[in-house]
């Protein structure tokens, strides 16, 4: 789908940003995209268009800034109606918010409470312990379903895969693997993985381990 005036400021890492590249890969919306250096010297553009937050990602449509991935794949679900990300009935539509607000809350900072740890023993567990407990709750979410919108890929799993993109870097440094703690959350990653808007964002594990490894440098942790 050709279209004009569509502009995503973005950083090639960022979970947040990961959301909005699937979401218009899902709808085969053209867009341009402009790659920000947040470590050494955000854009006039990126300042400009968020200047509350200064962060990506924002999507420029028509001139017009949306920030906060979230809202703007909302944005995108209703420009571009077709395929649909949002459950149909209202029920479904309010669900997928909560949802949404539960793992924007929850999920990256739980993982960043590992990745970002001093390596502490005592600390390491809690972090561990607390982050498990978040997955645990999204497979209660899923409820057997292949995705958490049931039996179709959406938006709910945009928001999640894309965080899903930094949990190598969550085992690596809190030393164990998804998969023992949570297999259906593993299972449903691999499913998401098989999508091609999500096959083609996100990036492999060891570039994101590469990314963290470099804020962890920048935040005075020596690496191993």
């Amino acid at each position: 789908m050709p279209t004009e005036g569509v502009k995503l400021l973005d950083m090639w890492a960022s979970p947040f940003g990961m959301r909005v590249r699937i979401a218009l890969l899902a709808k085969g919306v053209a867009y341009e995209s402009q790659e920000e250096d947040l470590f050494g010297g955000k854009s006039d553009l990126l300042l400009s268009s968020n200047p509350i937050y200064q962060k990506v990602p924002v999507l420029l449509h028509d001139g017009k800034p949306m920030v906060e991935s979230s809202n703007i794949v909302s944005y995108i679900d209703e420009v571009w109606p077709n395929p649909p990300l949002m459950p149909a009935c209202a029920y479904g539509r309010a669900r997928a918010r909560f949802w949404t607000h539960y793992i924007d809350e929850k999920l990256f900072s739980g993982g960043r409470d590992i990745w970002l740890s001093s390596g502490e023993a005592d600390q390491l567990e809690v972090a561990k312990k607390e982050f498990i407990e978040i997955l645990k709750v999204l497979e209660g979410a899923l409820s057997g379903e292949d995705y958490f919108g049931g039996d179709s890929f959406g938006y709910v799993d945009i928001m999640t895969i894309a965080i899903a993109s930094w949990f190598p870097a969550v085992e690596k440094y809190g030393k164990f693997k998804v998969e023992d703690h949570c297999p259906k959350i593993s299972a449903w990653i691999k499913r998401c993985m098989e999508v091609d808007s999500v096959a083609k964002v996100i990036p492999e594990a060891e570039k994101i381990c590469g990314c963290v490894a470099y804020i962890r440098k920048l935040n005075g942790f020596a690496e191993e």
